[in-house]
């Protein structure tokens, strides 16, 4: 009998699960990475104007348009006359190289004083610094002339925003 004891007692033992370390918690290093730009920075080219040209009106007005070239074309009742110098407006951006940003113009009005007219900007959408993290583009326009405006020099501003994309 002593035999089967021992016996019993060594098969328990052996048919004993192991302790096993607990295991209901893990820890992993991650990682994490940041990356600062240079900031976008417009700047408007010195001397540079939308120049909506020298022009004369009836009383039933009309257009001036000045496309991206700086060419300008009349219509309606206003008339371009010769040697007016229409001009695309003009600027520059830097910031990060080879990144894309976009381009918002506002409209505006030209006034002297006493009559105003309102126009519209056309520009890019978009644009792309290149390796050197530098990009220009032009804005032109279309300025709407009702009629019968005076005689005059008119003045105005409008307002152009890029970001990046």
């Amino acid at each position: 009998m002593k035999k089967l004891i021992l016996l019993a007692a060594a098969s328990a033992v052996v048919s004993a699960p192991a302790m096993a370390a607990p295991g209901d918690t893990s820890t992993a290093q991650g990682s994490a990475t940041a990356e600062v730009v240079a900031p976008i920075t417009l700047t408007h080219v010195t001397n540079a104007a939308l120049d909506f040209g020298t022009f004369t009106t009836g009383d039933n007005g009309g257009t001036v348009v000045v496309d991206l070239a700086g060419d300008g074309t009349d219509s309606g009742d206003v008339t371009l006359i010769g040697g007016s110098a229409e001009a695309a407006d003009a600027f520059t951006v830097a910031g990060d190289a080879s990144r894309s940003f976009s381009i918002t113009t506002s409209a505006g009005s030209v006034g002297n004083g006493t009559d105003t007219m309102n126009f519209t900007t056309n520009a890019p959408t978009d644009g792309t610094l290149n390796g050197s993290g530098a990009a220009a583009f032009s804005v032109g326009g279309t300025l709407t002339v009702a009629g019968g405006e005076s005689a005059g020099v008119y003045t105005g501003t409008y307002d152009v925003t890029v970001a990046y994309n």
